[in-house]
Parts: C-alpha cells; sequence; structure tokens
C-alpha cells in the first residue's frame, strides 16, 4: 500500500458550554490543521475530549474534512479519529470515512498515524485510491 509522511500544524479553539446540551466535563474544541509534505492541505472540524482524574489518562474523538493535494492529485476527504491514552500509552484509529473523497482523491481509503515529537505534529498515512472504472 503506498504510504506518505509528513508535518501539520495544529490548532485547537475551545468552544464554549451551552447550559443543557452536552456535559460540562467533555470539552469541545474547534480544529484547524495546515498539512505539509507529501499531503499540502488544510483542514477543518470538531473535536471531543474528556480526561480522566489519572494522571495520563484521556480520550478523544473528531471529525475532519481535509481540502488540498496529495502526491499531485487534488481533493477532499474526511478522517475520523477515536483515540485514547492509557496511563501515557496512546491508542489511536484515525481512519478516512468510506466514500468521502473528492475530485481526484474520489476513491481513497486508509489509516493515518499521528506522532507527537518535541511539540511538533508529524502524520504517516497508508492509503489506496481506486480509480473510476
Amino acid at each position: 500500500m503506498p504510504h506518505i509522511h509528513g508535518s501539520f500544524d495544529v490548532g485547537l479553539t475551545p468552544q464554549p458550554y451551552v447550559d443543557g446540551v452536552g456535559d460540562p466535563g467533555i470539552g469541545r474544541m474547534a480544529l484547524s490543521k495546515q498539512f505539509h509534505g507529501d499531503l499540502e492541505a488544510e483542514s477543518r472540524g470538531e473535536m471531543l475530549a474528556a480526561s480522566s482524574i489519572v494522571k495520563g489518562s484521556a480520550g478523544y474523538v473528531a471529525i475532519e474534512r481535509v481540502v488540498g493535494t496529495m502526491l499531485g492529485q487534488t481533493g477532499s476527504f474526511v478522517l475520523q479519529h477515536s483515540s485514547t491514552m492509557n496511563r501515557g500509552e496512546p491508542t489511536q484509529s484515525i481512519t478516512v470515512i468510506p466514500d468521502s473523497g473528492t475530485g481526484e482523491l474520489t476513491g481513497l481509503s486508509g489509516s493515518m498515524t499521528i506522532t507527537i515529537i518535541e511539540k511538533k505534529h508529524f502524520y504517516d498515512f497508508i492509503f489506496t485510491l481506486q480509480t473510476a472504472r
């Protein structure tokens, strides 16, 4: 399977709690990213996150639409995140939502892994791109 990698910058903007909607102990954030490398793109999305009373234990879910160019192919796709930190040990699932690819990225499927090194974010993306028949 093809594999690409690069770095990205991330912005998180906390969203206010709305009385009677959701739970005030669950954080909601607007998400924005700028991808660099084999994927030159921007994304926007939403994230829900919660932590426990045990240091290093937390989780988040997110949906983000990625728009840009991947290896010269232009279009968009949607990523679904579900990640957990168990006392400092991460488990992550970041996948392309089926049939969310548009433009030259129609037929895209795959999964992404995020690594953070010295506060800098990196992605590895394993994917397939089925062309229309």
